[in-house]
């Protein structure tokens, strides 16, 4: 009898150990690729001979690397698309760190995917440096239940049946056809398709967030490694990049 229960008390432990990661670790990233494959089904309906669309891309330049969501290279410049799959409220200013998501009375954090998006454009500006003339489009995709709550910002911030429109809405060409074509050829010579070298990014990522935070506090610009410094803005100060316009990293005092 002793033993059995000894058996049924491991099982059970087993278990709850199981649904402690399945919830924690596996849960979140079925939710971030049902996100953005519905994100990738509607971009389907984009004109192939204007719009190229790349997919979950992973980009390293030197000892930089970043994942894209959704990248589309056009005659209107490039849009670069960070999707988010939430349920609940979702509250975010342009400017702060991080937003929330209100969900059943519980809240959770989650980082700016607008800095986010800004994060990946940096790097593409200098994986495209020698493309100087182009429009970097950031938007800001929600592909699951949420409802944008008090979400303040320029930045198109849209739910995934708006996506088409708002992309459509840049019809003043950027580029030519044949740097449309050079911008593709430059981007598949830096895509990371090494399945190992995705997990060192998963990894590299985990280590910039701790950096980030570290440089943060120390008033030092994560995206550029510029000064942090005080500047004046429609809604008060905040602290911002000495690098603007180049860098547009901005941090509520």
């Amino acid at each position: 009898m002793e033993g059995n229960a000894i058996v049924i008390g491991l099982v059970i432990v087993v278990y709850l150990v199981g649904i402690f990661v399945y919830k924690k670790i596996y849960l979140p990233k079925l939710k971030g690729a049902k996100g953005e494959y519905s994100v990738k089904s509607r971009l389907r309906n984009l004109n192939k001979k204007e719009y190229i669309v790349f997919n979950d891309i992973y980009l390293k330049i030197n000892e930089q690397s970043t994942q894209i969501d959704h990248l589309v290279v056009s005659l209107y410049g490039i849009f670069v698309i960070e999707t988010k799959y939430y349920n609940g409220w979702i509250h975010g200013n342009e400017n702060s760190e991080y937003w929330s998501q209100t969900f059943y009375r519980k809240k959770t954090k989650f980082r700016n995917p607008i800095k986010q998006n800004w994060a990946h454009i940096f790097l593409l500006k200098k994986v495209l440096s020698n493309f100087k003339q182009i429009k970097y489009i950031p938007i800001v995709v929600f592909a699951g239940k949420a409802e944008l709550k008090n979400v303040s910002t320029q930045t198109p911030v849209v739910y995934k049946n708006k996506l088409i429109k708002t992309i459509r809405q840049h019809r003043t060409p950027n580029l030519s056809f044949e740097q449309v074509k050079d911008i593709t050829n430059q981007l598949n010579e830096f895509i990371i398709k090494d399945k190992k070298i995705k997990k060192e990014h998963r990894r590299y990522v985990k280590r910039n967030m701790h950096e980030r935070t570290k440089n943060i506090n120390s008033f030092i610009c994560p995206n550029c490694g510029g000064e942090l410094v005080v500047r004046n803005g429609r809604y008060g100060e905040f602290y911002g990049c000495s690098n603007y316009p180049r860098c547009k990293f901005s941090k509520k005092i």
